[in-house]
């Protein structure tokens, strides 16, 4: 059993628009250190801040643990500013989707939460790079993209402003004509969306990858083949085995996707535009986050 870290320095990155407004997150934090024998320092991020930015307030404080307060976008920035470092990265899971919080089983629960970051164990994983962006949990191209551009579109939030951007993929969205290089071998096919998945399921907790881990020294390209609504539904929404004649799944290091017409593309449940091509990397061991 790992004993209890003493006296640690803390330095908390919070995303002020996390959140559904019902947590002050400064005050839950100042709450759950009053009677340890801890330090700690709070920093907001400012609007559009830059890694730089990051880096120079991590350099300042001189922490033994960064703890990203937000969702997978805040995690993305921290982990981005401490790529392949020492330092490990905690989770307080506070935004609209927290993909890899529930990947790694940390608690929506806030006390529950700062209790994992401040006495949980540093594991390390690995990450990938797609298109120059750092991707700590899934991105794809195609049909779940789409949907991430239409909800990003609609003043409607939550479940109800999903439900209503998948309707409109549904009917809207058409096929790509792929050709995934992979391994030295090309696979050409039409495809409603590629995954590339780093992590196991989406923030929902569907198992996309049900085959992925965060410590090996492979991610796992996910083809969807045929445009099958029901197949598409099952994907996103509950956990049913996959048709094997809709859906391929490779492992692999590296990869390059060309697509024959410009395509949707997210990272990290983050919208990038339309691409024709991607590149993607495996970086092994890129951070440590506390588990």
């Amino acid at each position: 059993m790992n004993p209890k870290p003493v006296g640690l320095k803390f330095l908390f990155i919070v995303n002020p628009g996390s959140g559904n407004g019902e947590t002050d997150y400064k005050v839950a934090i100042q709450q759950f250190f009053s009677e340890l024998q801890h330090d700690f320092e709070v920093y907001e991020l400012p609007k559009d801040c830059s890694n730089q930015q990051i880096k120079a307030r991590i350099d300042e404080a001189k922490p033994d643990r960064v703890i990203a307060v937000g969702g997978d976008g805040t995690l993305k920035l921290v982990a981005q500013s401490l790529l392949n470092t020492e330092l490990p990265i905690g989770i307080i899971p506070a935004g609209s989707a927290n993909g890899m919080a529930k990947e790694l089983g940390i608690s929506t629960e806030v006390n529950e939460a700062l209790e994992t970051a401040v006495n949980g164990t540093p594991k390390r994983i690995h990450a990938i790079v797609v298109n120059d962006e750092l991707c700590i949990h899934l991105s794809d191209i195609g049909f779940n993209a789409y949907i991430i551009k239409k909800f990003d579109d609609l003043p409607q939030r939550g479940m109800k402003g999903y439900a209503r951007a998948a309707w409109h993929a549904l009917w809207n969205h058409h096929k790509m004509e792929v050709t995934l290089k992979i391994d030295g071998e090309e696979i050409r096919s039409e495809a409603s969306m590629v995954v590339i998945a780093n992590a196991t399921m989406y923030g929902t907790g569907v198992k996309i990858n049900p085959e992925g881990s965060l410590e090996d020294d492979v991610f796992e390209v996910i083809l969807v083949k045929n445009y099958n609504i029901l197949e598409i539904l099952k994907i996103r929404f509950t956990n049913l085995p996959f048709n094997p004649n809709s859906i391929e799944t490779f492992k692999t290091d590296k990869l390059v996707i060309k697509s024959k017409h410009r395509a949707h593309f997210q990272v990290d449940g983050e919208y990038q535009g339309k691409v024709n091509t991607i590149s993607a990397h495996i970086i092994t061991d890129a951070i440590q986050v506390i588990v």
